[in-house]
């Protein structure tokens, strides 16, 4: 078709007010001067042996076994490993009561913990942060699954290091160390949440790979019990708690290595049938599914993108509370509510559960009202009250400890955005090379918030905290400025969407999805509408 063959009702309905204004209009021109099928030059070699020219019908019961299939390759080893990560990253707390501080240094001359124990986390996050685009550009040109197990083996071992230390100097130099290998768990998680699951499926599947962190609490919270009662033998309890985590994580890693597929393409696990099936059953996403091809224009696309900065907010503001909440959260229970150690180690199991609540809650709820900005609102509204009352209530009487103990837990309802944030960007952003810088920002600017985190927990403010429980209402307001804002902006961007196909242009309602694999963005798609 030649560019005078473009119907006028197209170009007129393409203006300054249209998706991100030139840029949409060259995408469609673009579009319709391809004609309905599919450009084979932008689609990745190995996508392009098993997707058809257009869409296939899959019936909901084959679907049902499609996903059953990936959910036992894919989705368990999700699971598992957020699992792992979830728990190694939480042995720093549970050992911080086992006499981990005192053994390494770390306690002031009137003991109490030392500024030096936060740098413990914050180090992992500044390495994050110099790791972050370098790990996602990795992740998205090398077989994910095989790269996967060799960074759970390599943080195992070096979680089993953490046994060795004896002062500062070593801790901090093996924490900088894990969070290096751990930093490719998450950016794996998105792109593989995406590359295996439909947009309606990766909200629940991202949720239960999420909720690892309240089941750590449980699982973790028996498992330093038991390591507690070891009072004799050649290592301290906190030893052989790094030293069997780190032990486990290796074989776990090793094994990811030869079970995970890295891909629909590459799955020797399925059939030819099987796969070919699988690639047709994401099509509807419409935010391709591999390209290893680089394009700088998407890096321009995602860097402009108002939806990149939306979810890097979501993400400082829900993280900055969440490291200090996790990093400090047996300290705060042990010393400023009164609660023995072995207490402490148990009441864990139920700060766990009430995580795992949260997270089911709020995927049950989006799954029945497809809302998922509104909902993550409404969990932030817990994480107000609770962190008021931490505040402002006194802490004298038992029944004012059992209170706070309560106020503290809910204010971890804000999970729940920062889980629902991941989700929407495997759902929502279009083209590789875009998808790899957005969820190098994404992390970014999680690790920038995570390393925050601990620092607001100033020694000479403990054990009380306030200046860091006053930083934690403050991110909670920025938060819901943040989801109202991004809303907004991506109602507003499906509205006018509608318009064009409501005006005739064919590329903004194309049911037969015939570009959903040319490694297209999300914005240069005008057949694509956003979730919100």
């Amino acid at each position: 078709m030649s560019a005078s063959s473009v119907p006028n009702n197209a170009e007129s309905a393409v203006d300054s007010t249209t998706i991100e204004a030139h840029r949409t209009l060259s995408a469609t021109d673009d579009m319709e001067l391809k004609g309905d099928h599919t450009q084979l030059d932008r689609v990745d070699k190995e996508i392009a042996k098993y997707a058809s020219q257009a869409r296939i019908k899959i019936s909901a019961k084959e679907n049902t076994r499609l996903r059953r299939l990936v959910d036992r390759r894919v989705l368990v080893i999700m699971i598992a490993t957020y699992f792992l990560q979830a728990i190694d990253k939480g042995t720093l707390s549970f050992s911080s009561i086992m006499g981990l501080p005192k053994d390494t240094g770390l306690l002031t001359p009137e003991g109490n913990i030392s500024q030096l124990y936060s740098w413990l986390t914050t180090c992992i996050y500044i390495a994050i942060l110099v790791v972050e685009y370098p790990q996602n550009y990795i992740i998205s040109r090398v077989p994910i699954a095989k790269y996967l197990g060799f960074s759970i083996v390599a943080w195992g071992a070096v979680l089993a290091s953490h046994a060795a230390c004896s002062n500062f100097v070593g801790l901090v130099t093996v924490r900088t160390l894990l969070g290096i290998f751990e930093s490719a768990c998450q950016p794996a998680f998105v792109v593989l949440s995406a590359m295996w699951y439909r947009r309606e499926e990766q909200a629940t599947r991202v949720t239960y790979w999420y909720m690892m962190n309240g089941a750590q609490q449980i699982v973790g919270g028996l498992l330093a019990y038991l390591f507690t009662l070891i009072s004799t033998g050649p290592l301290k309890s906190w030893q052989w708690l790094f030293l069997s985590y780190g032990i486990i994580s290796i074989f776990f890693g090793t094994f990811v290595i030869f079970y995970m597929p890295d891909s629909p393409m590459r799955a020797k696990c399925f059939s030819e049938e099987d796969k070919r099936l699988m690639v047709e059953r994401v099509r509807d996403n419409q935010t391709g599914l591999q390209n290893r091809k680089f394009k700088k224009d998407q890096v321009y696309d995602a860097l402009t993108d108002p939806q990149t900065w939306c979810y890097a907010g979501i993400q400082v503001t829900t993280t900055l509370p969440t490291s200090g909440l996790g990093g400090f959260a047996n300290i705060i229970i042990s010393n400023n509510l009164n609660f023995t150690n072995l207490q402490t180690q148990l009441l864990s199991i139920v700060l766990g559960a009430y995580i795992i609540i949260v997270l089911l809650g709020s995927a049950w709820l989006v799954r029945r009202t497809e809302q998922s900005l509104l909902i993550a609102l409404g969990f932030i509204i817990p994480s107000f009250v609770g962190t008021i009352l931490l505040i402002t209530v006194p802490n004298e009487t038992y029944s004012q400890h059992v209170g706070l103990l309560v106020a503290y837990y809910i204010t971890l309802s804000f999970w729940a955005a920062q889980t629902l944030g991941l989700s929407l960007l495997s759902r929502n952003v279009g083209g590789q090379t875009k998808k790899s810088v957005v969820l190098a920002i994404n992390f970014i600017f999680w690790a920038t918030g995570n390393a925050i985190g601990p620092q607001v927990f100033l020694a000479r403010d403990a054990p009380n905290y306030h200046i860091a429980f006053f930083t934690h209402l403050g991110c909670y307001a920025a938060l819901v400025f943040v989801l109202l804002y991004f809303r907004w902006y991506l109602k507003r961007q499906n509205a006018k969407r509608d318009r064009l196909a409501a005006e005739g242009v064919r590329e903004a309602r194309d049911t037969h999805l015939t570009h959903a694999f040319e490694d297209l963005t999300d914005r240069e798609n005008p057949n694509f509408r956003y979730m919100y």
